[in-house]
């Protein structure tokens, strides 16, 4: 087929969209965008939602309380099943899915790396992404305390793995693959989205109880969040891959990203939490204290450097490590009842405590109270700007790498 063809061109467009690996800056700023989107429709996103409902409706089996919405109408739930479904829609569609077994090693860190992140994501008040990423979005101070804690967590990690490496043979063996036909992936591709859509009509067509409002807002919900995972699997976007780098290989390309989609979602945040509540009284999702946890402070950076230690063990963070279910990796497969089972539990012990709310893992620090919000975007470009600058210079320096 001719690539000038009418048919070629639109075969190049698939290959664009569907197979290609996009470009690392324009998927951060997608990202941002597909944030911000969330932030108006709903409310900022977050992976650690979803492990926690999964964890709490698994954990009910044995008498343990139920959570307050069922996995289908919770929206950190509903975040999480559109995230998956967009990371399988477009590893069906681009080819890349197989079930992919890791060495027994490997099987047994997934396990390890996902109690370290439920319980640094318990502490730290969220995830990577609603603990630093759309916390830092949303002008948190929370969000510089998991930042700190989650560099110090991967450089421990990095330096580990290395020792691992070097001292322990164990369980090496018992990777293998299985792949599935690239027909069958592209039928499995439709049916995906087919099924991302009938649950859009299924959530906008509710009408049956009390929640029918609330239940009939979730389309958007599922809908960017299916956006969010696919553009993530498709530009190989993960936070904990752009902290792990620059200290392992020196390439900063993914940690420029992370900083540059902090920025505009920091701007979009400051519009939305600045602008709306003053147009449209009563929108409690978008009131400005609205996603400022209290734990700015050491639960951040514990949280963080915990969380940070799991990812690198797990090879990806709480998104990362959904696309890569996505694509059939099967450590992250059990990373994630690991990961959902512990963050249940602690969150569990942590809310029954009152640590939060008493003020024992830290501060509630909405930034715009304290410097204004000209300063805080300040302050947040400021330190995009400082870390773009740290991680360019040692591209070329090659002085922050940790040695094998």
């Amino acid at each position: 087929m001719s690539e000038s063809s009418f048919l070629g061109k639109i075969r190049n467009l698939y290959k664009q969209l569907c197979e290609t690996e996009w470009e690392a800056n324009i998927t951060g700023v997608i990202i941002a965008l597909l944030s911000i989107l969330m932030m108006v429709w709903w409310r900022p996103w977050g992976a650690v939602g979803a492990y926690r409902n999964w964890g709490d409706s698994f954990l009910s089996i044995f008498g343990a309380a139920a959570p307050d919405k069922s996995i289908l109408i919770d929206s950190g739930s509903v975040i999480g099943i559109g995230f998956l479904a967009g990371s399988f829609l477009s590893a069906f569609l681009g080819g890349q899915f197989a079930f992919r077994f890791p060495p027994y090693r490997e099987a047994v860190k997934g396990a390890i790396a996902g109690v370290l992140m439920g319980v640094g994501a318990t502490l730290a008040g969220g995830c990577n992404v609603g603990g630093m990423y759309n916390a830092i979005g949303n002008l948190a101070a929370n969000g510089f305390s998991m930042w700190l804690g989650i560099v110090a967590g991967v450089i421990l990690g990095l330096w580990l793995i290395y020792k691992e490496m070097e001292h322990i043979s164990w369980g090496s063996s018992g990777a293998w693959t299985v792949g599935i036909p690239r027909v069958v992936q592209t039928l499995l591709g439709l049916a995906t989205l087919a099924a991302v859509i009938a649950g859009a009509r299924w959530y906008a067509g509710y009408d049956g109880d009390d929640n029918t409002e609330y239940i009939s807002s979730l389309p958007g919900v599922l809908l960017i969040a299916a956006g969010l995972g696919y553009v993530m699997h498709r530009g190989r976007w993960c936070m904990i891959q752009g902290f792990r780098e620059p200290h392992m290989t020196g390439d900063c390309t993914l940690a420029k990203s992370v900083a540059l989609s902090i920025i505009l979602l920091a701007v979009g945040g400051a519009v939305v939490k600045y602008a709306v509540p003053m147009r449209f009284e009563g929108a409690p999702l978008l009131d400005p204290a609205f996603y400022v946890r209290g734990t700015f402070g050491w639960g951040g950076v514990v949280g963080g450097f915990l969380f940070g230690l799991g990812g690198m063990f797990a090879g990806g963070c709480g998104s990362g490590t959904l696309w890569r279910v996505g694509e059939g990796q099967l450590k992250l497969w059990l990373v994630v009842p690991f990961f959902a089972i512990s963050n249940s539990l602690m969150t569990k012990w942590f809310k029954a405590a009152k640590f939060e709310d008493d003020g024992v893992l830290g501060r509630f620090v909405y930034l715009p109270d304290v410097m204004g919000y000209g300063w805080t975007l300040g302050l947040i470009g400021l330190s995009m700007a400082l870390w773009y600058v740290i991680v360019t210079w040692n591209e070329d320096s090659n002085k922050l790498i940790v040695p094998m």
